[in-house]
């Protein structure tokens, strides 16, 4: 073996992230060594002549993820030379599970603590073993039969949550507040769970659990964990689902830091998320992880061994936090940096139609690119496309990221583009539904 001075090779499973190879460059130059971005991806999805051009990936490895002598061939070449392994996305874990006892020298979380944490079922049984007061009460249910829904009633109680259990983004997430509601919705949910795990790339049989709803304020918390288990959290972020804002649906509508919490509020938060980790036995890794704040005090809705959504450009815009590069460092392992004061608000928003249907009209884009406060937006949709709930298997109409040195200017861009974009769709029937944001902050 080489020592670790030689290596310079970060690899990648399935997806290189653009900010992800932005920060790798930039620190190439800073740390004057010469880091290769290596990506192994499972030949069953794509060629390695697709991926050949993708964000300027130095190395593409293809080969069959199922069969452990084609990978171990594969990454043969490269053993000494590789500095740190990473995983983007829920979706790719599987394969990022199947890879790990090929590069035995470089560290990595378990095989089994990232079965715990992406599997909802297996995380809750874990986080209740180790403190019942982790996690609200759960079980897995399979069918809509009158002993299920006994079951749930008595064991979990009303109001309830039903959740895939390896699902991300809100999908086929519902509320239900008594037996009937309960009844239909289940059955709904049986019937969509194996198109939309397909559609997402979910090779597990499907399931669903049945969770005790949490009242209270949603926020979250992406985390370093150390090879040792040490926890190095990352500022709070807080988070208004769709149903804060009057959805029948749970996505992330806006994520923003800083939060106005006391210090305390914010270190009992952290030693919340480090219960969790713990629990789970992650090591290694970027842990993002959802709270719930109670009357009861902190609750984790759920964790994934990733960084979540948004992170890395809130984390930067607000904080200066590279959260890409921290991710990396984790692993090689390095001490990650991560400055807690704060540059400013940063801001990320989810825009859903009010109801679904195909896309008629999306009104306002042009007008939100000359708000002070705007960084990014991204359309997602086009004119014709089916727009559906996060709840029943959709994704977003648009994305947009700001920040403003102010909170006050930040919060008046945000009611700006509330007021200003207009989505209207219109369903097969040829009825239009027209949503126009107008929501109190």
């Amino acid at each position: 073996m080489t020592k670790n001075k030689n290596r310079n090779i970060i690899l990648f499973v399935n997806k290189v992230p653009q900010e992800a190879v932005f920060s790798i460059r930039k620190n190439s130059k800073r740390n004057k060594v010469r880091y290769k971005i290596a990506l192994i991806i499972d030949s069953k999805k794509r060629s390695k002549k697709e991926t050949s051009n993708d964000n300027n990936i130095d190395i593409v490895i293809t080969c069959n993820l199922d069969k452990p002598i084609q990978v171990a061939k594969s990454l043969s070449p490269y053993q000494d030379q590789l500095l740190a392994i990473t995983c983007r996305g829920d979706a790719n874990i599987p394969d990022f599970i199947k890879i790990i006892p090929n590069v035995p020298y470089l560290r990595t979380p378990t095989t089994g603590s990232l079965l715990w944490a992406t599997n909802k079922i297996q995380m809750r049984q874990r986080l209740r073993a180790a403190d019942k007061k982790l996690s609200p009460p759960s079980i897995v249910i399979s069918d809509s039969t009158k002993e299920t829904l006994r079951q749930i009633k008595e064991k979990v109680g009303f109001p309830v949550i039903l959740k895939p259990a390896e699902l991300a983004l809100s999908l086929l997430v519902n509320i239900c507040y008594h037996k009937e509601e309960l009844n239909e919705t289940l059955s709904k949910s049986l019937r969509k769970i194996k198109k939309v795990y397909k559609e997402n790339d979910r090779k597990q049989e499907p399931k669903l659990i049945a969770e005790r709803f949490l009242e209270g304020d949603m926020y979250s918390i992406d985390a370093y964990v150390t090879s040792r288990g040490k926890v190095r959290c990352c500022p709070i972020i807080n988070v208004t689902t769709g149903r804060s804002i009057g959805f029948d649906d749970f996505f992330g509508y806006r994520h923003i830091t800083p939060t106005l919490l006391k210090k305390q509020a914010i270190n009992d938060a952290e030693e919340t998320t480090a219960a969790a980790i713990h629990a789970l036995g992650l090591r290694s890794t970027t842990v993002h992880v959802e709270l719930m704040k109670t009357e009861d005090g902190w609750k984790i809705i759920e964790l994934g061994p990733r960084i979540g959504g948004f992170r890395h450009k809130m984390y930067e815009l607000a904080y200066g936090i590279d959260h890409s590069w921290n991710d990396i460092l984790t692993r090689i392992p390095k001490k990650p940096t991560v400055p807690k004061k704060s540059k400013g608000w940063a801001t990320a928003m989810k825009f859903f139609a009010k109801e679904e249907g195909r896309l008629k009209q999306l009104k306002g884009i042009q007008k939100i690119g000359d708000l002070e406060s705007l960084i990014e937006i991204k359309v997602n949709k086009k004119i014709g496309d089916r727009c559906l709930f996060a709840k029943n298997g959709g994704k977003s109409i648009c994305d947009v990221i700001l920040f403003n040195k102010n909170r006050s200017e930040l919060l008046a861009d945000i009611r700006r583009i509330e007021r200003t974009l207009i989505i209207k769709t219109e369903k097969t029937n040829g009825k239009t539904n027209t949503k126009k944001k107008k929501r109190n902050q």
